[in-house]
């Protein structure tokens, strides 16, 4: 108890905080919240993009041993996992919509054909395969959307933070003025101190919240943006599997 209390009063950040005024203590309260909050978004984020690249690279393999039968995988039946995985999430709509568009060219034909040939194998045309390919482009856009959510924190951080410690900075310089105007010689001392510790501080940390949400936001969204080239790359591997599968011949 006796080295908690000695580490709080000899930290510089809890003794400016302590001895600060009412705005002082609010641009503290600014600056810590900001910092939980996106070191909570950083790291959050940082796992998820971790944990969809991992399961996605097992997808992918899975994928692999069944591409000769690329409609064939029961997506019922594969492992659930309770993280997000993308190319998962790009072989359902594939299957879907391509099985949909299956039946509706195996209905039609069976009305246009006889009942001898009502039995063959129903194929995609070129606008089935372009119709596929849209979905999967949606699709892509919103598994984007899903891993870059909340990164504007990040940014708000980066942007943000110095603004409040150079607010705190212009704020303890200027009660450190008024205070050696008004106050006498044998306060002036204390005051000073005070206005300037706050100055630093806040100043500090400003850019302690900055840099690592600035390092964390470039990180994750190059991060993203290179997942993003990939699962562009597996819906257009999964739809030409399919479209070798299921292509009708012009």
């Amino acid at each position: 108890m006796f080295v908690n209390s000695f580490i709080f009063a000899t930290n510089p950040f809890f003794e400016a905080f302590t001895h600060s005024d009412l705005l002082g203590k609010l641009i503290f309260l600014g600056l810590y919240f900001l910092s939980i909050c996106s070191w909570f978004v950083l790291l959050h984020k940082i796992w998820l993009t971790y944990q969809a690249k991992k399961y996605a690279r097992r997808f992918h393999e899975v994928f692999q041993m069944q591409k000769s039968n690329p409609l064939g995988l029961d997506c019922e039946n594969l492992p659930k996992k309770r993280t997000i995985n993308p190319f998962f999430d790009l072989y359902k709509v594939l299957k879907k919509h391509s099985l949909e568009v299956l039946a509706k060219n195996r209905h039609f034909s069976r009305l246009q054909e006889n009942e001898s040939n009502a039995n063959s194998p129903s194929m995609l045309s070129l606008s089935d395969v372009d119709f596929v390919a849209s979905h999967l482009s949606t699709q892509v856009a919103l598994e984007v959307k899903n891993l870059e959510k909340n990164l504007y924190i990040l940014a708000t951080t980066v942007s943000l933070a110095p603004f409040l410690g150079l607010l705190g900075t212009v704020w303890g310089i200027l009660t450190t003025f008024s205070a050696m105007q008004t106050q006498a010689s044998a306060n002036t001392h204390q005051m000073v101190l005070s206005g300037l510790s706050l100055a630093l501080a806040t100043t500090v940390l400003g850019l302690i919240d900055a840099i690592p949400a600035l390092i964390g936001y470039n990180y994750l969204k190059n991060s993203i943006k290179d997942f993003a080239i990939d699962m562009e790359g597996f819906s257009n591997e999964i739809l030409a599997a399919v479209e070798l599968q299921y292509r009708k011949v012009d």
